[in-house]
Protein backbone atom coordinates (compact mmCIF):
# COMPACT_ATOMS: atom_id res chain seq x y z
CA UNK A 1 0.00 0.00 0.00
CA UNK A 2 0.96 3.37 -0.60
CA UNK A 3 0.32 6.65 -0.79
CA UNK A 4 -1.04 7.90 -4.29
CA UNK A 5 -1.89 11.44 -5.79
CA UNK A 6 -5.59 11.03 -6.94
CA UNK A 7 -6.81 14.38 -9.18
CA UNK A 8 -10.37 14.68 -10.53
CA UNK A 9 -12.60 17.71 -12.21
CA UNK A 10 -15.41 18.93 -10.28
CA UNK A 11 -17.61 21.93 -11.50
CA UNK A 12 -18.98 24.58 -9.90
CA UNK A 13 -20.37 28.19 -10.35
CA UNK A 14 -19.99 29.80 -13.70
CA UNK A 15 -19.11 26.51 -15.99
CA UNK A 16 -15.08 26.60 -14.80
CA UNK A 17 -13.82 23.64 -13.63
CA UNK A 18 -11.28 23.59 -10.39
CA UNK A 19 -9.23 20.11 -10.03
CA UNK A 20 -9.27 18.60 -6.68
CA UNK A 21 -6.29 16.80 -5.49
CA UNK A 22 -5.60 14.39 -2.47
CA UNK A 23 -3.37 11.84 -1.25
CA UNK A 24 -4.68 8.32 -1.22
CA UNK A 25 -3.90 5.33 0.30
CA UNK A 26 -4.24 2.57 -2.59
CA UNK A 27 -2.90 -0.67 -3.86
CA UNK A 28 -1.62 -0.14 -7.37
CA UNK A 29 -3.38 -1.93 -9.67
CA UNK A 30 -1.63 -5.16 -11.74
CA UNK A 31 -4.34 -4.86 -14.81
CA UNK A 32 -3.10 -6.72 -17.91
CA UNK A 33 -3.73 -3.73 -20.66
CA UNK A 34 -4.85 -5.60 -23.75
CA UNK A 35 -4.95 -9.40 -23.14
CA UNK A 36 -2.43 -12.34 -23.01
CA UNK A 37 0.64 -11.78 -25.26
CA UNK A 38 -0.63 -8.35 -26.66
CA UNK A 39 0.92 -6.05 -24.13
CA UNK A 40 4.45 -6.66 -24.27
CA UNK A 41 3.89 -6.91 -28.28
CA UNK A 42 2.64 -3.37 -27.82
CA UNK A 43 5.62 -2.15 -25.61
CA UNK A 44 8.07 -3.28 -27.74
CA UNK A 45 6.18 -1.53 -30.74
CA UNK A 46 6.22 2.18 -28.99
CA UNK A 47 9.67 1.99 -28.03
CA UNK A 48 10.77 1.19 -31.52
CA UNK A 49 8.39 3.93 -32.14
CA UNK A 50 10.03 5.97 -29.83
CA UNK A 51 13.65 5.95 -30.94
CA UNK A 52 12.06 6.31 -34.53
CA UNK A 53 10.31 9.88 -33.65
CA UNK A 54 13.35 10.74 -30.90
CA UNK A 55 15.69 10.77 -34.14
CA UNK A 56 13.38 12.59 -36.51
CA UNK A 57 13.60 15.21 -34.09
CA UNK A 58 17.89 14.87 -33.29
CA UNK A 59 18.04 15.21 -37.88
CA UNK A 60 15.88 18.55 -37.60
CA UNK A 61 17.71 20.01 -34.69
CA UNK A 62 21.11 19.33 -36.34
CA UNK A 63 19.75 21.60 -38.55
CA UNK A 64 19.54 24.49 -36.83
CA UNK A 65 22.88 26.58 -35.89
CA UNK A 66 24.58 26.50 -32.35
CA UNK A 67 23.16 30.14 -31.17
CA UNK A 68 19.35 28.90 -32.39
CA UNK A 69 20.14 25.41 -30.26
CA UNK A 70 20.97 26.74 -27.48
CA UNK A 71 18.85 30.05 -27.19
CA UNK A 72 16.80 30.66 -24.32
CA UNK A 73 13.48 31.39 -24.83
CA UNK A 74 10.91 33.13 -22.95
CA UNK A 75 10.42 29.62 -20.75
CA UNK A 76 13.57 29.46 -19.77
CA UNK A 77 14.22 26.35 -22.24
CA UNK A 78 16.50 25.69 -25.18
CA UNK A 79 15.66 23.11 -27.80
CA UNK A 80 19.14 21.55 -25.74
CA UNK A 81 17.90 21.79 -22.33
CA UNK A 82 14.15 20.56 -23.43
CA UNK A 83 16.11 17.25 -25.05
CA UNK A 84 18.24 16.38 -22.32
CA UNK A 85 15.36 16.81 -19.96
CA UNK A 86 13.80 14.40 -22.00
CA UNK A 87 16.88 12.11 -22.27
CA UNK A 88 17.61 11.92 -18.88
CA UNK A 89 13.98 11.05 -17.59
CA UNK A 90 14.24 8.03 -19.87
CA UNK A 91 17.64 7.01 -18.56
CA UNK A 92 16.52 7.26 -14.75
CA UNK A 93 13.27 4.98 -15.61
CA UNK A 94 15.54 2.53 -17.31
CA UNK A 95 17.83 3.02 -14.10
CA UNK A 96 14.58 2.41 -11.71
CA UNK A 97 13.09 -0.55 -13.90
CA UNK A 98 16.90 -2.28 -13.40
CA UNK A 99 16.47 -1.57 -9.73
CA UNK A 100 20.30 0.05 -11.07
CA UNK A 101 21.60 3.16 -8.90
CA UNK A 102 20.34 6.33 -10.81
CA UNK A 103 22.88 8.95 -12.72
CA UNK A 104 24.41 11.35 -11.29
CA UNK A 105 22.93 14.84 -12.32
CA UNK A 106 26.35 15.73 -13.20
CA UNK A 107 26.09 12.99 -15.93
CA UNK A 108 22.89 14.68 -17.66
CA UNK A 109 24.43 17.97 -17.02
CA UNK A 110 28.07 16.88 -18.71
CA UNK A 111 25.99 16.69 -22.28
CA UNK A 112 27.17 19.41 -23.51
CA UNK A 113 26.23 19.94 -27.18
CA UNK A 114 24.17 17.76 -29.65
CA UNK A 115 26.54 15.72 -31.02
CA UNK A 116 27.28 13.99 -27.25
CA UNK A 117 23.47 14.11 -26.55
CA UNK A 118 22.68 12.12 -30.08
CA UNK A 119 25.05 9.59 -29.23
CA UNK A 120 23.95 9.56 -25.56
CA UNK A 121 20.53 8.74 -27.04
CA UNK A 122 21.00 6.03 -29.11
CA UNK A 123 22.70 4.42 -26.97
CA UNK A 124 20.00 4.65 -25.04
CA UNK A 125 17.26 3.81 -27.04
CA UNK A 126 19.00 0.60 -27.97
CA UNK A 127 19.36 -0.27 -24.19
CA UNK A 128 15.39 0.44 -23.94
CA UNK A 129 14.63 -1.54 -26.81
CA UNK A 130 17.01 -4.62 -25.43
CA UNK A 131 15.38 -4.13 -21.96
CA UNK A 132 11.49 -4.64 -23.61
CA UNK A 133 12.78 -7.24 -26.13
CA UNK A 134 12.13 -10.02 -23.64
CA UNK A 135 9.55 -9.02 -21.59
CA UNK A 136 6.66 -11.10 -20.82
CA UNK A 137 3.16 -9.36 -19.99
CA UNK A 138 3.39 -11.42 -16.35
CA UNK A 139 6.56 -9.36 -16.12
CA UNK A 140 4.79 -6.42 -17.11
CA UNK A 141 2.62 -6.86 -14.43
CA UNK A 142 5.07 -6.36 -11.80
CA UNK A 143 4.83 -4.25 -9.19
CA UNK A 144 7.65 -1.76 -8.91
CA UNK A 145 8.48 0.67 -6.04
CA UNK A 146 11.04 3.71 -6.79
CA UNK A 147 11.81 7.13 -4.47
CA UNK A 148 11.41 10.38 -6.42
CA UNK A 149 13.95 13.29 -5.85
CA UNK A 150 11.91 14.50 -3.17
CA UNK A 151 11.89 11.37 -1.29
CA UNK A 152 8.45 10.01 -1.78
CA UNK A 153 8.05 6.41 -2.19
CA UNK A 154 5.47 5.25 -5.03
CA UNK A 155 4.31 1.75 -6.54
CA UNK A 156 3.06 1.03 -9.80
CA UNK A 157 3.29 -1.70 -12.60
CA UNK A 158 5.46 -2.15 -14.81
CA UNK A 159 3.35 -1.57 -18.14
CA UNK A 160 2.38 1.61 -16.50
CA UNK A 161 5.94 3.16 -16.06
CA UNK A 162 7.21 2.09 -19.40
CA UNK A 163 3.69 4.02 -21.08
CA UNK A 164 4.46 7.06 -18.93
CA UNK A 165 8.51 7.46 -20.46
CA UNK A 166 6.74 7.07 -24.30
CA UNK A 167 4.06 9.62 -23.14
CA UNK A 168 6.62 11.87 -21.67
CA UNK A 169 8.67 12.21 -24.57
CA UNK A 170 5.44 13.13 -26.85
CA UNK A 171 4.94 15.90 -24.50
CA UNK A 172 8.26 17.22 -24.87
CA UNK A 173 9.29 15.99 -28.59
CA UNK A 174 5.88 18.20 -29.37
CA UNK A 175 7.70 21.09 -27.84
CA UNK A 176 11.06 20.66 -29.46
CA UNK A 177 9.33 19.85 -32.36
CA UNK A 178 7.31 23.92 -32.28
CA UNK A 179 10.54 25.39 -31.33
CA UNK A 180 11.93 23.82 -34.65
CA UNK A 181 9.15 24.80 -37.06
CA UNK A 182 9.26 28.44 -35.74
CA UNK A 183 13.26 28.11 -36.76
CA UNK A 184 11.91 27.19 -40.26
CA UNK A 185 12.95 23.49 -39.43
CA UNK A 186 9.41 21.00 -38.94
CA UNK A 187 10.63 17.69 -38.13
CA UNK A 188 7.16 16.82 -40.20
CA UNK A 189 4.91 14.38 -39.13
CA UNK A 190 5.58 12.25 -35.31
CA UNK A 191 2.08 10.26 -35.94
CA UNK A 192 2.51 6.49 -34.90
CA UNK A 193 0.16 5.81 -38.23
CA UNK A 194 3.41 7.46 -40.08
CA UNK A 195 5.83 5.47 -37.82
CA UNK A 196 3.91 1.93 -39.01
CA UNK A 197 3.95 3.13 -42.44
CA UNK A 198 7.67 4.40 -43.32
CA UNK A 199 8.69 1.46 -41.60
CA UNK A 200 7.17 -1.93 -43.20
Amino acid sequence: MRARRVEWAKPRAGGLIIHAVVRARCFAPTVTLMGDSMVSDLIRKLYVYYAWANRRILDTAARVSPDQYFATQADGQSLHTILTHTLGAQWVWLHRWRRQALPARSEIAAIADLETLRARWETLDAELQQFAATLTDAELDNVISYVNTRGETWSYPLWQMMMQVVNHGTQHRSEAALRLTELGHSPGNLDFLIFLDETK
